[in-house]
């Protein structure tokens, strides 16, 4: 393995209970998380372990996403519905009970906002007033992961009964379903130029896609227990991958290498499960988080990825 250099930047705390969400801020350096005590929470890197409490909600929160163009959070309250939450005022102006089940995965495209939930269904929603559009039933089993890929209006959707469907994003109707995982799928990630789809779950494999072909390109048995979740870098060149094993891992996005492992015992790393992990162009910073209740931000010496 290349020798490659990590620093742990900081550790955040202030969650009294699993964190499970994570999502890009206002700029390059603000983040936001939610966990399973209904904490939403605003963090700057650039003033360490500060963190503004955005909203709390009686339930456990597992997605998170933002509108830069409104400063508004789309927060998915499991089992009460969405709320949306101006940022700067901290006021719910918002919220439609849209399901009593889990909400896994939240995304927004022009405006429209895709809800996954855990009974099976693709809720559509209006950006400007919550009114659902169309709720489509895909699967029995829940939707983990949904994913857009606007260069090919697209919709990927990813699912515990193992599959990775595509859809056309303006019609929702089927293009291809990608099989190959033998277990639940939690994350699905495009690289930045769109060109290959990486997913990954339960089976702890990573799955390469090629996204003209939808043909597989590599399987890659990458950690020990489940994959949480793929953030790729801004240059495409490398991605991480953040697992239920309580590791985090660098890969080289061109020869899908493992290059750096990050855990406890090497780099005082999480103590259990890593759920989320986002890499930031804020000098290049990797942050994780964890049922461990913190938040870690990394630095990793990498080429091409130097300030």
């Amino acid at each position: 393995m290349v020798q490659i250099q990590v620093e742990k930047l900081g550790v955040y705390i202030g969650h009294k209970d699993s964190i499970y969400a994570l999502e890009k801020g206002m700029n390059d350096s603000t983040f936001f998380t939610a966990s399973g005590d209904g904490m939403v929470v605003l963090w700057d890197m650039k003033i360490p372990n500060e963190g503004k409490l955005i909203a709390k909600l009686s339930n456990s929160v597992y997605a998170l996403n933002y509108l830069p163009e409104t400063n508004e959070l789309i927060v998915g309250q499991n089992f009460e519905g969405v709320h949306v939450i101006d940022t700067v005022t901290n006021v719910e102006i918002k919220s439609a009970q849209i399901t009593k089940s889990a909400i896994f995965n939240i995304k927004n495209y022009k405006n429209q906002i895709f809800v996954a939930t855990g009974d099976g269904y693709l809720i559509v929603l209006q950006k400007n007033d919550l009114s659902v559009i169309t709720k489509l039933k895909i699967t029995d089993y829940s939707i983990r992961v949904i994913t857009v890929d606007s260069s090919r209006n697209h919709l990927i959707v990813g699912s515990s009964d193992h599959l990775v469907r595509i859809f056309d994003l303006t019609t929702l109707q089927l293009i291809q379903t990608l099989k190959g995982h033998t277990n639940s799928v939690f994350a699905a990630s495009l690289s930045p130029d769109s060109k290959i789809l990486i997913t990954a779950g339960r089976d702890a494999k990573l799955m390469i896609w090629n996204m003209d072909t939808y043909a597989q390109l590599h399987v890659i048995p990458a950690h020990m227990y489940a994959i949480n979740d793929i953030s790729f870098c801004a240059s495409g060149n490398y991605f991480v991958t953040a697992s239920m094993d309580k590791s985090i891992k660098v890969w080289d996005s061109k020869q899908f290498k493992l290059l750096k492992i990050i855990d406890k015992s090497r780099h005082a790393g999480h103590g259990t499960s890593v759920n989320k992990v986002l890499w930031t162009e804020h000098d290049h910073a990797i942050i994780s988080v964890s049922d461990d209740r913190t938040i870690s931000i990394w630095n990793v010496d990498l080429p091409h990825e130097r300030i």
